[in-house]
């Protein structure tokens, strides 16, 4: 079957399993620039076309479209531990909708096989923006987030690992919505331990309600300031070795 032929057969099926024709042409151009990288057949590296749009059909609605069927939770981890957690959660087929104000990751999950997700974090801050879209873009990587000067990106697996993607048992939601690094949990006992003391400070009469809301809001900006430059540094150093 020549390649032409089995993105014919594949996108039918998909069509007929109900899949967004937009969904369909993006699932597409990226097997196909897949392949283009392998240099293997379609059926070879993925399977019977029916069988692999079995696997993929229906499995990972638009991003935005309502899907009353998937599951839904929510949970955060600090910049030291945020991109091990989003490889855990992703190879259980969670799909990182978007950030929500407080810097949580909003995720989604189809039922029964769901496809699981790769994902990276970049530096996008001021001119790197544009470079950096450009060059994940064309790798099927979608900006999903944005926190601080950070982007997070996400790409189904199936991209690059074909029916390997799919998550066929998928484990039950964590219940665990909270994931600190030994560092997370340094910087947070900090805060408390500063807050803490604002607060008791403020209820004997030391500071007034202004000063305790100058005090945290002081000390919160400080303890973010200080993990994203730690993040960075080690960034750099990793970058070094």
């Amino acid at each position: 079957m020549t390649t032409d032929a089995y993105f014919a057969e594949l996108t039918d099926a998909l069509r007929a399993a109900g899949v967004p024709e937009e969904e369909i042409a993006r699932t597409a151009d990226e097997l196909r620039g897949h392949l283009a990288e392998t240099g293997t057949a379609p059926e070879e590296e993925f399977g019977p076309a029916e069988g692999f749009a079995a696997r993929l059909g229906g499995l990972a609605p638009t991003p935005g479209e309502p899907d009353e069927a998937a599951e839904r939770w929510t949970w955060t981890a600090d910049l030291f531990n945020d991109r091990r957690m989003l490889a855990v959660h992703g190879a259980q087929g969670w799909e990182v909708e978007g950030l929500d104000s407080i810097g949580r990751f909003v995720c989604r999950r189809a039922p029964g096989v769901a496809l699981a997700w790769e994902y990276r974090r970049e530096v996008i801050a001021g001119r790197r923006r544009a470079r950096v879209l450009d060059e994940l873009t064309p790798e099927g990587w979608e900006l999903c987030g944005e926190w601080l000067v950070y982007g997070y990106f996400k790409r189904p697996r199936a991209a690059t690992a074909g029916p390997a993607g799919a998550v066929e048992a998928p484990p039950a939601a964590p219940r665990q919505w909270l994931f600190l690094s030994r560092r997370g949990k340094a910087a947070l006992a900090v805060w408390c331990v500063l807050v803490g003391g604002a607060l008791t400070s403020f209820l004997v009469g030391g500071i007034g309600a202004s000063g305790l809301a100058i005090t945290v809001a002081v000390v919160s900006s400080l303890s973010t300031a200080y993990t994203s430059h730690l993040e960075t540094a080690a960034g750099r150093a990793r970058g070094r070795d």
